[in-house]
């Protein structure tokens, strides 16, 4: 880690939604007023999952998060720790040994609910007061609503876990993603429903979307195209294996995309997974949802 001066926003972030989001801005305003590099630092796995033992499945993978916050946010540096040395850490050399002598702030920016060090004794009037000390600036972002509720990744995993992808992107910010390289499949979309596809695995830890079939737009090799994706167990194909599986038809597009990163968005769910009597029947609806696609996407 380089000793540039650094403003940087403190939280785990998953999905990256709105209320992170206010960090995030505050962040990269007072950097340019600073002229020092926007940061933001986040932890390698789920902290609510490692005190509870609970199983938290997560919006994002850090790839995506990182993503998310460089792309939405202008975020230069994303530092991400491991939250089992972490939590071992007292909250004080949290604040004055790693942020301000290792890390090199000069200013940081968390929520009104952060807590940091050994066992959660950091918070943020204890942060404040540290920075102040220090001669480093600090910002406590307040609980961030919509339509009357708290913007929070435990909202949006609900929505998301319920296939409500239209509501959940109005509480991110942006549509839920997925970031995957593409697997090989069966072959079956492209020879027997005549559209090729991408198969993407969902990383283990992170959340699936309700089973369906939903709106979606895939982002490759700097383009993108619309598509009808499938999430479930494919209950019409004879050999499926029960596994779970993203699979995306794309539309307007012949090629193989095998091996490439893929980033899909998912945009609308357009109905829920049923087995279909006939893999010609299974063929018709999915040229029905891709009709339904154009039409969504504002006839592309």
């Amino acid at each position: 880690m380089t000793k540039s001066k650094r403003v940087i926003a403190l939280g785990f972030f998953d999905g990256v939604h709105l209320g992170h989001g206010a960090l995030l801005h505050a962040v990269s305003e007072t950097a340019v007023r600073l002229g020092v590099l926007p940061c933001a630092f986040t932890f390698d796995k789920s902290p609510t999952a490692v005190i509870t033992g609970q199983n938290v499945p997560l919006l994002s993978t850090v790839e995506d998060r990182i993503l998310l916050m460089r792309e939405c946010y202008g975020i230069q540096e994303v530092v991400v720790a491991p939250f089992d040395a972490m939590q071992r850490m007292d909250w004080e050399d949290f604040v004055a040994r790693y942020l301000a002598e290792e890390l090199g702030a000069v200013h940081v920016v968390a929520g009104h609910d952060f807590h940091f060090g050994y066992m959660g004794k950091g918070n943020p009037e204890r942060l404040k007061a540290k920075c102040r000390e220090l001669g480093m600036g600090c910002d406590i972002i307040q609980k961030v609503e919509r339509d009357g509720i708290t913007i929070s990744s435990t909202y949006i995993r609900t929505l998301v876990a319920q296939g409500e992808v239209e509501r959940a992107a109005q509480f991110l910010g942006h549509p839920h993603i997925l970031t995957q390289k593409v697997s090989r499949g069966k072959g079956i979309g492209h020879s027997a429903l005549g559209f090729p596809t991408v198969n993407l695995r969902v990383p283990e830890g992170v959340i699936v979307p309700a089973f369906g079939v939903y709106a979606t737009r895939v982002w490759f090799d700097g383009q993108s195209r619309a598509a009808v994706t499938n999430v479930g167990v494919r209950p019409t194909v004879q050999d499926n294996d029960g596994r779970v599986t993203v699979e995306g038809f794309i539309l307007n597009f012949d090629g193989d995309l095998y091996s490439h990163q893929v980033r899909m968005e998912f945009h609308k769910r357009l109905r829920g997974e049923r087995k279909f009597p006939s893999m010609e029947a299974l063929a018709r609806e999915i040229k029905r949802n891709a009709a339904q696609t154009r039409e969504y996407f504002g006839g592309e």
